[in-house]
C-alpha cells in the first residue's frame, strides 16, 4: 500500500424520481434542471460543486466540524474559510483560496491550498424526456387572489460520478505548519469515504427526496493519479459492462495496487468477478486507509 497515491472510485446511482440541481430559468415559473447537450440529446447533471457541498454537508452530519465562511479580510476580496487545514478537515481536503491583508510592515499576501479531493460532476447516463412537474404556490394568496402556478423539470435515470483522493497529500502540505500524525489522516480519509457512501445533497429535497448514495461502486489504489474507471463504467438498461471493467483492471495492472467492486443486489445485471456488498467494499477501502498511512 505504501506505493499508492491515490485512491480513486467511480459510482452508479439510479434515480427514480428527482430534480438534483437547479439551473438558472429557462422561461417564466419553469424550474429548470443543469444539462449538458451529447449530439442532439439533453442530459441532465449534478455539478462538481454541488457534490462537494454535499459531501462537505455529510461531513458535518456524521460529526465532524467544519471550517465556517469568513468574510473577506481586504477590499473587494471574496469571502472564504478559517483556512486551517489542521485543524478543520474541509480545509484539509477540499482546499481553499484567502488573503491576508498587508499588516505591521509586511505586504499582503494571498493563501491557497489546492484540493486533495478531485470530484467530478455526477452525469446522468440517460437523456432528459421533458418531464415536468406541475405546482401551485397558494403562500401567501390573499383572499379572492390567484394562486403562483409553477413548473420544475423532473428526470428519471442513471447517474454516474467519479472521486480521485490524492493520499499523498492529506494532512500536509499548503496550510500545515507540521504534518498531522497518520491516525490522524487515515481518520479524515474514513470520514470521506462513509460521507461518499451515505452521499445525500439537500437541494431541493424538500419536494423530490431522492438517494444519490452508490448502489454500485469500483475502486482502486493506484500508484498514479488517475481516474482510471472516470469513462469505463458503461450500462446497457441494467446490464453492466463487465468485460470494460476486467479490460480496465487488466490494462492498469501495473499500476493497481488494491481494487474492489460493490454491488448492491438488484439493481443491475451481470457479474463482476469478486463483486462484494456496497457496504463491504466501502470497509475494504476504509482498511486500505489504514494500512497505507500504518
Amino acid at each position: 500500500m505504501k506505493s499508492a497515491k491515490a485512491l480513486t472510485l467511480t459510482y452508479l446511482t439510479p434515480v427514480s424520481f428527482a430534480s438534483l440541481n437547479g439551473s438558472d430559468k429557462e422561461a417564466d415559473n419553469i424550474s429548470s434542471i443543469k444539462k449538458i447537450k451529447v449530439g442532439k440529446e439533453d442530459y441532465p447533471y449534478v455539478s462538481s460543486q454541488a457534490v462537494r457541498r454535499a459531501l462537505r454537508n455529510q461531513l458535518e452530519v456524521l460529526g465532524r466540524t467544519l471550517s465556517e465562511g469568513e468574510a473577506a479580510k481586504i477590499a473587494k476580496g471574496a469571502a472564504t474559510t478559517k483556512q486551517e487545514p489542521d485543524t478543520y478537515i474541509d480545509d484539509d481536503l477540499f482546499g481553499y483560496m484567502g488573503t491576508v491583508e498587508a499588516a505591521g510592515g509586511k505586504k499582503g499576501k494571498a493563501t491557497k491550498r489546492t484540493s486533495v479531493v478531485r470530484v467530478s460532476p455526477l452525469v446522468a447516463l440517460n437523456p432528459y424526456l421533458g418531464d415536468l412537474d406541475f405546482g401551485t404556490n397558494y403562500m401567501g394568496v390573499k383572499a379572492g387572489g390567484d394562486p403562483n402556478i409553477f413548473e420544475t423539470e423532473i428526470h428519471s435515470g442513471l447517474y454516474r460520478g467519479s472521486i480521485l483522493i490524492e493520499l499523498d497529500r492529506v494532512g500536509c502540505g499548503d496550510g500545515f505548519e507540521k504534518d498531522l500524525n497518520n491516525k490522524e489522516k487515515a481518520q479524515r480519509v474514513k470520514d470521506l469515504l462513509n460521507a461518499i457512501k451515505n452521499l445525500w445533497a439537500s437541494g431541493r429535497q424538500s419536494r423530490f427526496l431522492a438517494d444519490i448514495a452508490p448502489k454500485f461502486v469500483a475502486a482502486a489504489m493506484l500508484k498514479t493519479k488517475n481516474p482510471i474507471f472516470l469513462e469505463s463504467i458503461q450500462v446497457d438498461g441494467k446490464k453492466l459492462n463487465t468485460n470494460m471493467i476486467k479490460e480496465t483492471l487488466k490494462d492498469y495492472q501495473k499500476e493497481v495496487v488494491a481494487s474492489t467492486i460493490g454491488v448492491r443486489q438488484g439493481f443491475f445485471e451481470g457479474t463482476v468477478d469478486g463483486a462484494k456488498s456496497i457496504g463491504d467494499a466501502f470497509d475494504e477501502m476504509a482498511k486500505w486507509a489504514d494500512e497505507y498511512y500504518s
